[in-house]
């Protein structure tokens, strides 16, 4: 069977708690995995195990029809974009204030793109949940900030990561839904993720990053584990739910870091910050409900 569209117009509570469940894998390896890597060689190692984890799939799971393989491909080199610009706007600007552009920004652009060239139907009650759920997600992250202090390049790669989030989360939810083997596609991704990161790291850094990245393998297969299962659910959801809505759910992950900022690294939590995690708890309840 073919997934030429979404099988409902909403989220049913197994897809909902499906992505809370990766919203909560993808805070915990923020949160949890610590290596001691740039940010760039973190990614590489990680990308790269995940493909190995693409392998295995495949090797288990139905392939996908060869109609999404290029959607695959495609998911592939905007990974790599994805990558590039996310590693050059934290080289230069506060995850604080980077993470609000470059993933707060997302939902809101695929819900817009979904919209004007899927035509896939958005509620009013979804819209206002897709927007009160981003606005929580700029009161967390920015919330204490004497305003935006982000030269314009690093502000140009932020905004640009948002696009490639945006982009690649259409193209995976098309391509997912047209596979006819969700699981397939997934591991399809993730092996042509891995093959663009990779030859594009060796190219700019050389042979040398195998030796860099070597003693971190094991921290390295908890990230991949945690992303890759984040990642795959939410292909998975995208299937079955509109791409936009589950799309903004993911982000509630930011409310996932958050808790556990307070629980592991005994963060203060502001009452200003509260209540950005309120409009993202009510936010997911709209977008549930819609």
């Amino acid at each position: 069977m073919l997934y030429g569209h979404a099988r409902s117009s909403r989220l049913d509570l197994t897809v909902f708690m499906a992505v809370l469940a990766a919203a909560v894998m993808h805070a915990s390896w923020n949160v949890l995995v610590k290596l001691k890597l740039d940010r760039f060689l973190s990614l590489c190692l990680i990308q790269t195990l995940m493909g190995l984890l693409g392998m295995a799939m495949l090797a288990v799971f139905p392939w996908p029809s060869a109609a999404s393989v290029p959607y695959a491909a495609l998911s592939g080199l905007l990974h790599l974009g994805y990558f590039l610009f996310l590693a050059r706007s934290y080289r230069t600007g506060d995850l604080s204030q980077v993470y609000p552009i470059s993933r707060g920004a997302a939902p809101l652009l695929t819900l817009a793109a979904t919209w004007a060239f899927m035509h896939e139907e958005v509620s009013l009650a979804g819209g206002a949940g897709v927007a009160l759920l981003v606005l929580g997600i700029w009161v967390i992250s920015l919330i204490g900030q004497r305003g935006l202090r982000l030269d314009g390049l690093t502000l140009f790669f932020a905004i640009g990561t948002s696009v490639f989030v945006a982009t690649y989360t259409i193209v995976d939810g098309m391509g997912g839904r047209i596979s006819g083997a969700p699981s397939g596609y997934t591991g399809l991704v993730f092996v042509f993720d891995a093959l663009f990161l990779s030859v594009a790291a060796l190219g700019m850094r050389g042979p040398r990053i195998l030796r860099e990245v070597a003693p971190y393998w094991k921290t390295g297969i908890i990230g991949a584990l945690l992303s890759g299962g984040a990642y795959w659910i939410a292909i998975w959801a995208m299937t079955h739910a509109p791409i936009a809505s589950v799309a903004a759910l993911r982000e509630t992950s930011i409310l996932v870091v958050m808790l556990l900022s307070m629980r592991v690294l005994k963060e203060t939590v502001t009452l200003p910050r509260l209540g950005g995690a309120v409009l993202i708890v009510i936010g997911a309840v709209l977008i549930r409900l819609a």
